[in-house]
């Protein structure tokens, strides 16, 4: 980035000096995560850059900045176009005596929420807890297997209506209970968090954005990552409990036993990494990845591009010869580059299985939206539009608005969503 490109400032001069605004640093491997909270923007920098990072921040000058690197280095960084990437990512406040036009800070979920009041989310005892009622309910369910439940016990009454509005009720309370652990989680950490409705390929999922947790301990990382989860174990198992503890055909084991099928129906769909679950998170982080998802996504379309240029070359045109100034294999230039050869060995060796899982996953879940998902939506809607109308009963038109409203409401609040998510990309979320 030249130092025009820096929104309100002039050349950077060498004798500038830089007031950086309050950031956060944790080293990790080889490099350096440098990040400001206030708008949830952070980097991976070499060690020469977090050094000049830190130089910067005690006063030193453009020009002694790069001087003090020179000399422990031995290489020649250019100083002033660092500060103006520094500037551009929103880390610097003023340069010289210009101030630097800075963004807005995007809005945080329960801002009254402070870190001090739920500090205890991230006490070392609490996972213990978690594990020793998940064990409980286990060891209850070996004893008695027979209050292992089933889809019936879904439909807890004879009146359909009842059994899905206390359906809906019980499925988006857990739904923002589990995004809340995650936001409680974050915010003992310090990180403001958002809770916000996403999507993930066909399905319409709420989500929260904990960027910024990437400063945390990795112990605090796991934790925010996977108090979803433990939530969701920890209702299901207090249900078992519960189920152990009322007699069969009661309301209110009935009501458990449908309890705790909708706390364990959203646990499956974490295995789908490919969709940047909780668990996707948890990979990422053990495999020292930055971006996963995105690094994944390059591979995969590197090597389509690759299975289909024989074919591309068959139809048009001979190939040319090759002269002895073409790279070698995996050493390409341009946009048929591998984008993984220049990740750490590390990294690259998860980006590309984790291409196989994503690739695999995305065309199995599309192909099942198109062949089992769609057409029954679409079915359901036609009915629906086809039994409203004075021709039929008041019954029948009740029933058809209420699918026309509840699964037309679904699938436009997943466009709606989507939408805004491709006109406003936001830092990655969890879910």
């Amino acid at each position: 980035m030249t130092d025009a490109a820096v929104p309100g400032t002039r050349r950077i001069e060498p004798s500038a000096r830089v007031l950086l605004h309050e950031l956060g640093v944790r080293r990790d491997r080889d490099e350096w995560i440098v990040g400001r909270m206030a708008t949830r923007t952070f980097v991976a920098l070499p060690a020469a850059g977090a050094r000049a990072l830190e130089l910067l921040g005690q006063g030193l000058s453009v020009a002694r900045t790069a001087a003090a690197l020179r000399d422990e280095t031995g290489e020649e960084l250019d100083i002033a176009d660092f500060v103006g990437d520094l500037a551009a990512l929103g880390f610097v406040a003023r340069i010289g005596d210009q101030p630097v036009p800075d963004a807005e800070p995007p809005p945080a979920s329960l801002p009254w929420l402070r870190p001090h009041h739920v500090r205890h989310a991230l006490h070392p005892a609490l996972p213990v807890l978690v594990a020793l009622l998940v064990l409980a309910a286990l060891l209850v369910l070996i004893r008695r297997p027979d209050l292992l439940p089933g889809y019936h016990d879904l439909l807890w009454s004879p009146h359909g209506s009842l059994v899905l509005l206390t359906g809906a009720a019980a499925g988006w309370t857990l739904l923002f209970a589990h995004e809340l652990a995650h936001l409680v989680t974050a915010r003992a950490a310090g990180v403001p968090g958002r809770i916000r409705l996403g999507t993930r390929l066909q399905f319409l999922v709420m989500q929260t954005d904990i960027s910024g947790i990437e400063l945390a301990p990795r112990r605090h990382r796991l934790t925010s990552y996977l108090a979803g989860i433990a939530l969701n174990l920890s209702v299901a198992s207090a249900l078992v409990l519960t189920l152990a503890c009322t007699d069969t055909g009661t309301t209110a084991h009935r009501l458990a036993a449908a309890g705790l099928l909708i706390a364990l129906m959203p646990l499956p769909f974490q295995l789908m990494v490919f969709t940047r679950t909780d668990l996707y998170f948890v990979l990422q982080d053990l495999t020292g990845c930055r971006n996963l998802y995105g690094d994944g996504l390059a591979y995969a379309r590197y090597r389509y591009r690759r299975t289909l240029r024989p074919r591309h070359r068959a139809v048009t045109a001979p190939a040319p010869a090759a002269s002895s100034t073409d790279p070698p294999e995996g050493q390409s230039t341009g946009p048929s580059a591998d984008p993984s050869t220049g990740l750490p060995p590390h990294e690259r060796r998860a980006v590309r299985l984790y291409s196989v899982i994503l690739v695999t996953g995305t065309v199995a879940c599309l192909a099942f939206m198109a062949a089992v998902t769609l057409p029954a939506d679409v079915t359901l809607l036609v009915r629906a539009a086809r039994g409203l109308g004075p021709g039929h009963g008041l019954a029948r038109n009740a029933d058809a608005a209420a699918v026309l409203v509840t699964l037309g409401g679904v699938n436009v609040l997943w466009l709606v969503t989507r939408w805004r998510d491709r006109t406003s990309r936001g830092p990655t979320a969890t879910n």
